[in-house]
């Protein structure tokens, strides 16, 4: 699998050959990091390489100059199925996934890495602080055919940096991070990235982010961060309000840019619309993530991705035409994991946004809703409930939405922090 910096030359192989890769691996070595406190890693080493073993499809990508957030109980396979279908081009995260959640669960694996092949470009977005967990837990996944695996280090929900001791505060501990990038790089043949946030608490000035990006970068194989261009407060407030009370600082990204020039960034937070994406990107961003604004409202925001940010022609795609394809995956999907998983109210969940704004759509959410008492597949709730949207809604293509806010990128080159000087953070490698 080649690992390219450009990200427009992937393989990848489907998950129903994981049979045949896991007959491949050998056998289970323990090596030592050299860190305070040793720890043990391990790092599945296979007998064969995949190429001589596997039959690969040799895919072409474009690159991730557009994304869409990792959410936790939001971008799951079955919104990642509707985004796909309006964009082919947007590169998809899963929602983070715990090491532990991916190594417990190795007899029940497909019900949280399996995917339809036409999503990818796909990553697979991990989570956690125990280094073993997260090398057993990035070779179980590679059967599944992710074309990139990363490592979460921005979440601030209370759940996940206080009992989990991971997510954001893994910011605070970058020797850990570049072992973990380290180890999750040497368990897959994929390029291996880092999301973060611009800082933590009182650890916010921009040499701080600096030395974090340089640590890891210098420590690991990382040469792609996803920066969320807010800190994170870890004491008193909600995850919710931690994605709107620290300010934005997008100086902090364009910063990073410049005094990095060999890494990719990707730019993330506050970014709602096409508009703001190609904003970013004609500021100098690498590639642009968007978060919710993409599931709460996936027609808008997604269908012109393909067309104005990566210049291919405009689709005649409609809502309707979306309705069918998604309808389809959805009926063949319900009940496969067992016990009912996943059942109609799971499936339709990621649709009840595509008529987002737009007339009757209120009373269409409040049919579908009484609908699941009775209705057992997706196609049944759509045909006693779509008949309440107007035909011009279902099969109209969407139009260009005219400019929301003002341009949230104005002057950001103007604020940009001085340059970030590393002499003092190579002295502290050298001798530690």
């Amino acid at each position: 699998m080649m690992r390219s910096a450009g990200y427009t030359l992937v393989t990848s192989f489907p998950p129903v050959r994981s049979l045949a890769l896991h007959t491949q691996c050998g056998y289970l070595s323990k090596f030592t990091a050299k860190s305070t406190i040793s720890k043990r890693l391990y790092c599945y080493k296979q007998l064969h390489t995949l190429h001589e073993t596997l039959p690969m499809v040799v895919a072409q990508y474009s690159p991730p100059r557009f994304s869409i957030a990792p959410m936790m109980e939001w971008t799951d396979c079955h919104y990642r199925q509707l985004a796909r279908i309006i964009s082919k081009h947007a590169w998809l995260y899963t929602e983070m996934l715990a090491a532990e959640t991916i190594v417990y669960q190795k007899d029940n694996l497909d019900r949280f890495l399996a995917f339809p092949q036409e999503q990818h470009p796909i990553v697979l977005q991990i989570g956690g602080n125990n280094l073993e967990n997260i090398a057993k837990a990035t070779q179980m996944a590679n059967a599944y055919g992710y074309d990139e695996i990363n490592l979460n280090c921005g979440c601030p929900s209370p759940r996940v940096v206080g009992h989990g001791c991971f997510g954001v505060r893994l910011m605070l501990d970058p020797k850990f991070v570049g072992e973990a990038m380290s180890v999750i790089a040497a368990n897959t043949d994929v390029p291996v990235t880092v999301k973060c946030r611009i800082g933590v608490d009182d650890q916010d000035s921009y040499n701080e982010l600096c030395d974090f990006i340089y640590k890891v970068s210098s420590s690991s194989p990382t040469k792609h961060f996803i920066i969320h261009s807010r800190k994170a407060l870890l004491n008193g407030i909600s995850p919710a309000e931690n994605r709107s009370i620290p300010p934005l600082k997008y100086e902090y990204y364009y910063g990073l840019v410049r005094d990095f020039p060999d890494l990719q960034f990707t730019i993330n937070g506050g970014i709602n619309s096409v508009e703001e994406v190609n904003a970013a990107l004609r500021e100098g961003a690498h590639g642009v993530m968007v978060g919710r604004a993409a599931y709460y409202n996936p027609w808008q925001v997604l269908k012109h991705v393909d067309s104005e940010v990566y210049g291919l022609p405009p689709s005649d795609l409609t809502r309707r035409q979306v309705l069918e394809k998604y309808q389809e995956y959805a009926d063949s999907a319900l009940g496969q994991h067992g016990n009912n998983r996943p059942n109609v109210r799971d499936l339709v969940k990621p649709m009840l946004n595509l008529f987002h704004a737009e007339p009757r759509n209120g009373v269409w959410k409040r049919n579908v809703d009484a609908a699941f008492k009775h209705c057992k597949t997706v196609k049944e709730i759509f045909e006693e409930t779509l008949p309440i949207i107007p035909d011009y809604v279902l099969d109209s293509p969407v139009a260009l939405a005219p400019p929301s806010r003002e341009d949230i990128f104005a002057n950001v080159q103007d604020r940009i922090p001085p340059p970030y000087n590393s002499t003092k953070t190579t002295l502290k490698l050298q001798y530690a």
